[in-house]
């Protein structure tokens, strides 16, 4: 029924004259964009005052310059975009702010390419990654994650479908290329499809978050997966257009990447628990909608900090 549905819209779209269809695909696509808009309405900075004693856990290097940099690949909104000037703005850059401002620094994000960023944290060209990152066990193995929020996967669909997530057989799904929501869900949901014998889910797989969701927007699919604060962002830009379907589910801490046993991962660390016990850490989230896998305390690969006897790493 489902698939049905889908064709239906591609062949309504298709009837529509030329210049209604562009003018129609400007307007939606404006409400799910990355680019070319700013901060959310009511958005204020959250700039914490610096914390003596925490400050005092910096490593001198990074003291003396007076900042942190911070590898970030936008666009992957609300974590990191750039608003109409150029400028990288997001959550993670508010949340980077924030754990800066707390250990008397200023934060300056720097702009590369995805795969380029933990071995930029590993040669000490950036301070510390923040991107996205999933904190994994085999990330573990060579760097320290300050996490920041859990997350999961949600789908969202159109207004009024009843699409499930796991009874997705035949329908289309639109996703962002190389993301969980393709590689660890959809994909794998389709084989499953073939192996019952019934339909492949067909994969719509796009650069960024916003022109998959805005896939979705247009009626090319039936669903758009991705990670649950990329798609409640999606949905509050679409202006009515999508909903979600289904529950959240593969949740995952997310972090800041730092050096394994790092002074700054442990200064950083604690920088995040004032954030946590002053309430800063709840209005950075709340300002991009994300209101859910709050953290109550600070983790550090999903533990707790521990004593920085410890935690950090033995002098060379």
């Amino acid at each position: 029924m489902h698939r049905s549905l889908s064709r239906l819209r591609r062949i309504s779209s298709r009837a529509v004259p030329v210049a209604a269809i562009l003018a129609t695909t400007t307007l939606l696509a404006s409400c799910v964009t990355n680019e070319e808009q700013g901060n959310p309405d009511g958005w204020e900075p959250v700039v914490p005052a610096e914390v003596p004693e925490l400050a005092a856990l910096v490593p001198d290097d990074i003291a003396a310059k007076g900042h942190l940099t911070m590898g970030t690949n936008p666009p992957f909104a609300p974590f990191e975009f750039k608003d109409s000037q150029g400028n990288i703005i997001g959550m993670e850059v508010d949340m980077g702010r924030a754990l800066a401002g707390v250990l008397g620094l200023d934060l300056r994000p720097v702009e590369q390419d995805f795969a380029m960023i933990l071995p930029a944290v590993s040669s000490g060209t950036i301070d510390f990654g923040g991107s996205g990152f999933t904190d994994t066990d085999e990330r573990r193995e060579n760097y320290d994650f300050v996490n920041s929020l859990y997350a999961g996967i949600q789908w969202a669909q159109q207004p009024g479908d009843n699409i499930d997530p796991d009874n997705a057989c035949g329908l289309t799904v639109a996703v962002q290329r190389t993301t969980v929501s393709e590689t660890d869900d959809v994909r794998p949901k389709s084989q499953e499809c073939i192996e019952e014998g019934k339909e492949p889910i067909e994969v719509l797989a796009y650069d960024t978050s916003d022109n998959a969701a805005t896939a979705l927007v247009l009626g090319r699919a039936d669903a758009f997966s991705a990670d649950s604060p990329i798609t409640a962002w999606a949905i509050e830009r679409s202006d009515g257009r999508m909903e979600t379907t289904g529950e959240i589910f593969q949740a995952a801490p997310y972090g800041f990447a730092v050096n394994k046993n790092s002074e700054l991962g442990y200064a950083l660390a604690q920088a995040m628990q004032h954030l946590i016990d002053t309430g800063a850490y709840t209005e950075v989230l709340a300002q991009w909608n994300i209101t859910d896998g709050l953290l109550d305390r600070a983790l550090i690969n999903e533990e707790p900090v521990p004593a920085a006897e410890d935690y950090l790493a033995p002098a060379q």
